[in-house]
């Protein structure tokens, strides 16, 4: 017990141990500055890198969206290109007064002078395919 005992030991008073323990505490305060400005750097670019994170993730799901709605967009072009040519031919036929009478005599049973249509149902119609 006699080992633990506190010693009090006298400081010297000198201009040069006022001036290094000035000096200690000067830089004690710059290094907890130091800390300090680290440490706000460092929130800042965690913040900053946060934002640019989500905005990158952001960005790239509306723009696979937008790539999705044109691929889209473009398979209805085609469709629709297809059936404004079909259209077109069907213009062209329409104009042509043998096609007219022929869709006539199918679809309306229109008869020329002189002709009998027969009417076979449906399900006749596939058992002879068969």
């Amino acid at each position: 017990m006699s080992s633990v005992k506190e010693k009090n030991i006298a400081k010297i008073q000198s201009t040069y141990v006022h001036q290094q323990e000035v000096a200690e505490i000067a830089s004690a305060r710059k290094r907890k500055l130091l800390y300090r400005r680290l440490s706000l750097f460092l929130v800042f670019a965690a913040v900053m890198s946060y934002l640019m994170i989500t905005s990158f993730i952001s960005q790239s799901s509306t723009l696979d969206k937008k790539v999705a709605q044109k691929r889209q967009l473009e398979q209805e072009l085609t469709q629709l290109k297809k059936q404004q040519q079909m259209l077109k031919e069907d213009i062209v036929k329409l104009n042509d007064d043998d096609y007219l009478a022929k869709l006539a005599r199918k679809e309306y049973f229109f008869s020329e002078n002189g002709e009998i249509i027969f009417n076979i149902p449906e399900e006749n119609k596939g058992k002879n395919n068969q």
